[in-house]
C-alpha cells in the first residue's frame, strides 16, 4: 500500500449506503503522559497498528496538535490536516490518510502556534466534528500532547479508556501523577490504566506502577489498573528511523509482542458510561446501538 496516495472519494451511492446503514459503538482510547519523551507517540503508532493488523477498522487520531509526529513516524505527507477542518475548510473524512495495514490516520499540525492554543470550546468542537464520520471503525486510538492543557484534558475526558505512559525517570512519575490527579479532580475520570514503556523486563515495569499506585491510593480516590509494560529495545528505535511502526516491520521483536499484549488486552475492555450528556466521542452511535453514551 502506497502511504501518501489520498483517500478514493466515496460514489454518491456508497455514501448514501453509509448514511443508511446503522454504525456500531467505536471503543475509544486516550494515549496520555504527564511529560514529553516518554514514547507516547510510538505506543498510540503500534498500539493502533496493532489494531489494524488484527482486522480491526482502526482510525489514529494525532491530536498533539501543535507538536504533531505521527506522520513523521509512519512517513505520510499530509496535504491537509485539523487545522483545515477547525477552519471550516474540509470535513472530518477529507483528512483521513491511509496508512501501512488498513490502519487510518488524521494529521494534526506541528509548529503552529495557535493550534496550540486552542480553547475549550475548539476541543469541544473536535470531538463532535467525529460524528460526521460514517465510515465503519471499530477502534479509534488518540495520541494526545503531553502534559496537563486543555486539549489533553478535554480530549481525554471525552474518551473511553485513558492510558497513561509512563517511564523510569522522576519527572515522569511526579508528571504522571499530576495529570491523574487533574483529570480525577477536575473532570471526574475515575479510571486510569497505566503502562511502563522503556523498561528491562515486566517486573521493572510493576515497580513503576507500584510507585504510582501508592500515591493515589494515599490521596486520590481513583482506580489503577496495570496495563503493561514495553520494553527498551532496538528493534523500536530501528523502526522509528525508518518511520515505520515495530510491530509491522520486526513483528518478532520483544516490543512487538509488548504490543500484542497490549492490543489483546485493550480488546477486553469496557470502557465507564458517562451518561447525562457528557462530551464524548461518537456518543450517538451508542445512543443509536441502545448504550450509555461514553465519556467522562
Amino acid at each position: 500500500m502506497n502511504p501518501t496516495k489520498p483517500p478514493q472519494p466515496i460514489s454518491n451511492q456508497a455514501h448514501g449506503l453509509l448514511l443508511r446503514t446503522p454504525l456500531k459503538p467505536v471503543r475509544v482510547i486516550a494515549i496520555a503522559s504527564g511529560k514529553g519523551g516518554v514514547g507516547k507517540t510510538s505506543v498510540s503508532v503500534n498500539l493502533a497498528m496493532t489494531l489494524a493488523m488484527a482486522g480491526q477498522d482502526v482510525l489514529l487520531l494525532d491530536a498533539d496538535l501543535g507538536l504533531a509526529n505521527v506522520d513523521v513516524q509512519l512517513g505520510l505527507q499530509p496535504s491537509r490536516n485539523l487545522s483545515h477542518l477547525l477552519a471550516g475548510e474540509c470535513g472530518i473524512a477529507d483528512l483521513v490518510l491511509p496508512a501501512p495495514r488498513g490502519l487510518k490516520v488524521i494529521p494534526a499540525t506541528s509548529g503552529t502556534r495557535h493550534m496550540a492554543q486552542l480553547g475549550i470550546t475548539e476541543y469541544a468542537a473536535l470531538v463532535h466534528a467525529f460524528s460526521d464520520y460514517r465510515a465503519p471503525l471499530d477502534v479509534l486510538v488518540i495520541d494526545t500532547a503531553a502534559g496537563i492543557s486543555d486539549s489533553v484534558t478535554v480530549l481525554s475526558k471525552a474518551a473511553q479508556e485513558i492510558i497513561v505512559v509512563v517511564c523510569d525517570e522522576p519527572a515522569s512519575i511526579t508528571d504522571a501523577y499530576a495529570l491523574i490527579k487533574v483529570l480525577s479532580r477536575d473532570f471526574g475520570v475515575a479510571r486510569f490504566r497505566v503502562l511502563a514503556n522503556m523498561v528491562r523486563n515486566d517486573m521493572h515495569g510493576k515497580r513503576l506502577f507500584e510507585n504510582i499506585l501508592r500515591v493515589t491510593d494515599r490521596f486520590l480516590k481513583v482506580v489503577l489498573d496495570y496495563a503493561g509494560s514495553i520494553p527498551d529495545d532496538e528493534f523500536l528505535k530501528r523502526a522509528i528511523r525508518r518511520q515505520s511502526a515495530v510491530v509491522d516491520i520486526f513483528p518478532g521483536a520483544r516490543s512487538s509482542r509488548a504490543f500484542q499484549l497490549l492490543a489483546d488486552s485493550s480488546n477486553t475492555w469496557h470502557g465507564e458510561a458517562a451518561g447525562h450528556g457528557e462530551l464524548a466521542f461518537f456518543s450517538e452511535r451508542q445512543a443509536a446501538a441502545g448504550e450509555p453514551a461514553v465519556g467522562r
